[in-house]
C-alpha cells in the first residue's frame, strides 16, 4: 500500500454537507478553514511519540482517540469550539492492522465532537503522531492562563491520578486486579476532552489550563502567568475509588504530579460558585473546588486540616535533567 492509497483508504473523507467553517478539506495543497463572524481562531499542536507518550502495547483504536483528544483538551482549556484538525503521521510501515483501528478511533471522537480532518502528511519513520487542531472562540472571550486573581477559587474537573496509577502498574511498581487495572488503563489511554465544560466556563472562569503534565506543574504555569500564588488542599483533589485504596503517599503523587489527566484546572471568583456548579451539571462533568489563589507568590500544598504537605515532585518536562 503506497502513501496516497493509505491516505485515500483510511483518512480521506468528504467534508460534511452544510459545513460553514470548512470550505475545502483533504485533496489540495491547502485546506480552507474560517471561523464564524465575530470569532477568533484557536490553534494548538500536540505530538505523540512511541515510547515517550504512549506504550507499544496500546490498542491502535485507543491511540487514535488519544491523539485527537489531547489536542481537543487544549481547545477546551481555551473555551473554544473545535472546527478542524490536521494529522501528520510517521509509520514504520503501512500496516493495515494498525491503520484501520487507529483511523476508527480517531474518527469516532472527531464525529462525536463535530470536527473535520482537513489535511496532513504521512512519511516512513518511527511511529510519531502530530495533530494540529483548530477551534473558534468569541472575540475577547478565550480562557487564558493569566487571568487568575487573589481570592479566586481553584477548581478541577473529573478525577485525577488514574493515568499515573496505570503507568505504575505497567512499570511493575503497583499490582491491581484485572477490573481495577482496566479502569485506570482506560483513563490513561482514552482521556475525555472537556470541550463542553470549557465552553460553559466562558465568562465565568478567570483562567484555565488543561492538566497534561501534572497538577503541580500545570498550576505553576497559571501562577506564573497571573503573577499570583496559591494554597492547594491535596486531600480535596478528586480521585477514583481504585486510587483511594492505595497508600496516601502514592495517592498524593498521582493526583499532584501524575500527568496525562487531561482534565481542566480553572479559577473563578467565590461569587461564581453557584454558576460553576450549574454549568458543570448542565454538561454532565463533575467539578471540585480544591484551593484558593493568593496574592503572594508561591504554591503551598496542605492536607485536609491545613498542615503543610511536602511536595518534591514537579511537572513533567521532556528536557529536564
Amino acid at each position: 500500500m503506497g502513501e496516497f492509497e493509505l491516505i485515500a483508504r483510511h483518512f480521506k473523507r468528504a467534508v460534511r454537507a452544510g459545513s460553514r467553517r470548512v470550505a475545502l478539506g483533504i485533496g489540495d495543497d491547502c485546506a480552507l478553514v474560517a471561523p464564524d463572524e465575530g470569532m477568533q481562531l484557536a490553534v494548538t499542536t500536540d505530538m505523540l511519540v512511541e515510547g515517550r507518550h504512549f506504550l507499544s502495547t496500546v490498542a491502535p483504536a485507543r491511540l487514535g482517540h488519544k491523539a485527537l483528544a489531547v489536542n481537543l483538551s487544549d481547545l477546551a482549556a481555551c473555551g473554544a469550539e473545535p472546527i478542524a484538525f490536521t494529522l501528520a503521521l510517521a509509520l514504520p510501515r503501512a500496516d493495515e492492522s494498525f491503520l484501520a483501528p487507529f483511523a476508527a478511533g480517531l474518527f469516532a471522537l472527531a464525529e462525536a465532537q463535530g470536527v473535520e480532518l482537513v489535511g496532513g502528511d504521512t512519511t516512513a519513520g518511527p511511529l510519531n503522531i502530530c495533530i494540529t487542531a483548530f477551534g473558534q472562540v468569541p472575540r475577547g472571550q478565550a480562557l487564558l492562563r493569566d487571568g487568575a486573581r487573589a481570592g479566586d477559587d481553584l477548581w478541577v474537573s473529573g478525577r485525577l491520578g488514574d493515568a499515573r496509577l496505570a503507568l505504575e502498574v505497567f512499570r511493575g511498581e503497583v499490582a491491581l486486579d484485572a477490573a481495577d487495572f482496566e479502569q485506570v488503563r482506560e483513563a490513561m489511554e482514552r482521556p475525555q476532552p472537556r470541550v463542553t465544560l470549557g465552553r460553559a466556563l466562558r465568562g465565568v472562569a478567570t483562567s484555565a489550563i488543561d492538566l497534561s503534565d501534572g497538577l503541580v506543574g500545570d498550576l505553576g504555569h497559571v501562577l506564573a502567568a497571573s503573577n499570583v500564588g496559591a494554597v492547594v488542599d491535596a486531600d480535596a483533589l478528586p480521585r477514583s475509588t481504585v486510587l483511594a485504596r492505595q497508600s496516601l503517599a502514592l495517592q498524593r503523587q498521582c493526583v499532584l504530579a501524575g500527568g496525562d489527566d487531561y482534565e481542566l484546572l480553572f479559577t473563578a471568583p467565590a461569587s461564581r460558585r453557584a454558576a460553576i456548579e450549574a454549568a458543570a451539571r448542565l454538561v454532565g462533568v463533575p467539578v471540585t473546588r480544591f484551593g484558593q489563589i493568593d496574592a503572594a507568590a508561591g504554591l503551598h500544598v496542605v492536607d485536609r486540616v491545613g498542615q503543610p504537605v511536602e511536595v518534591s515532585w514537579r511537572g513533567f518536562d521532556h528536557f529536564a535533567p
